[in-house]
């Protein structure tokens, strides 16, 4: 299994203060230039300036406060050009809040059938014309300024996570390499020399298909020699249950299509895990998808009504899209607040207890808590530890 702590570079200066603590947990403000974060936090993938179905207005309002951009996609269409003709991403897209670009490394896994991989970088065969792309580091460092993210995310060598034998090492030292190329490519001032130390350590190359057992413990095993003023990101992790085992084990920021891709399938996340509304059990279930939540949706809509829609109407994934984000923006804020308050144990068994209510909780998780310095035995009696 591979993967990488690689230190992103901000486009400018940020800074970290930590709120609270419960053992490696923590709960710290962020502060960007275009917005101040709360973490833990989570970060909904617009690959294209877009969250799918979903207005800047309706992001803010449930709490939103960061996007993903995807630098590679960006770069082919429209172009960073473009976007940096028209004032940056921020302005094209008429968001007021904090934005991210990776660096468009994650596409030699996912387009891995169309990147050839060099000491130079990496060539693409476009998915959109099919002509050739070479994406350097100073490239991308170049095609995120452009952009004009609050975080640009240096590019790295990326393997698969189940890959194993000498391509891992190659791959490390070669992303080693890579990022002092990309600090190189930053434009030299007075501003940049106060910024290139600063940074957000990314702990990436996990949530590909390894197995929980080695995930948590890479997570911790990162978590614990990063720096302590530093942000912690887990790249690719969205689902709920490892959002609050990763921020038990010290992580701060997250980022995935989980939430938006599943509401696409008919899927809406509910404290209990996930409800299926394609189900025909859902055809005269007049309730709202989560009776406890808060949304827009969930206070004006039946789980009959989307039911009818998920499967024949885009109104039915943009609802769902709204519920998933707003369901991952409160568990943000209430990871948040649970440990500034320090409150952060009883909040993790409840969520145990909610999710796994016949005390199935995973052995995976089981360990993880006991690492973490949180015994859920004590909370949830049922469990299997």
């Amino acid at each position: 299994m591979a993967w990488f702590s690689a230190c992103s570079i901000p486009a400018v200066p940020l800074f970290l203060q930590v709120l609270g603590r419960f053992n490696r947990a923590r709960a710290a403000q962020l502060t960007l230039p275009h917005y101040l974060c709360q973490t833990p936090l989570f970060m909904p993938v617009g690959t294209q300036g877009t969250i799918k179905g979903l207005t800047k207005n309706q992001l803010e309002e449930i709490g939103c406060q960061i996007i993903l951009g995807n630098t590679y996609h960006l770069a082919l269409r429209p172009t960073s050009e473009l976007i940096d003709e028209l004032g940056g991403l921020h302005k094209f897209m008429n968001w007021p809040r904090a934005l991210l670009t990776d660096s468009g490394g994650f596409q030699m896994v996912s387009l891995l059938h169309l990147a050839d991989i060099t000491e130079k970088g990496v060539t693409f065969q476009s998915p959109v014309d099919g002509k050739p792309m070479l994406l350097t580091p100073e490239e991308s460092i170049q095609i995120q300024n452009r952009i004009g993210a609050d975080i640009i995310m240096a590019l790295d060598d990326v393997v698969r996570t189940t890959i194993t034998g000498p391509r891992i090492e190659e791959a490390m030292y070669r992303t080693l390499r890579w990022i002092d190329r990309c600090i190189a490519g930053i434009y030299v001032s007075e501003v940049w020399l106060n910024v290139i130390c600063l940074g957000i350590y990314a702990i990436g190359g996990l949530a590909g298909g390894e197995d929980k057992d080695s995930f948590w413990r890479v997570v911790a095993q990162c978590t614990a020699a990063l720096p302590e003023d530093k942000p912690r990101y887990v790249m690719g992790v969205g689902y709920p249950l490892d959002i609050v085992v990763c921020s038990a084990l010290g992580a701060d920021m997250y980022d995935c299509v989980y939430p938006t891709r599943t509401a696409r399938f008919g899927t809406a996340l509910v404290p209990e895990g996930v409800l299926k509304l394609k189900h025909q059990a859902m055809a005269n279930d007049i309730r709202p998808i989560d009776p406890m939540c808060e949304c827009m949706v969930c206070k004006n809509y039946t789980r009959a009504y989307i039911h009818c829609l998920v499967t024949k109407d885009a109104m039915g994934s943009q609802l769902l899209s709204y519920h998933n984000l707003y369901y991952m923006m409160k568990l943000s804020r209430d990871l948040h607040s649970s440990i500034v308050e320090g409150r952060f144990p009883e909040f993790v068994c409840k969520f145990l207890q909610t999710m796994f209510p016949k005390g199935d909780v995973p052995e995976w998780v089981c360990n993880a808590m006991e690492v973490a310095g949180i015994d859920i035995s004590s909370c949830c009696h049922e469990m299997k530890v």
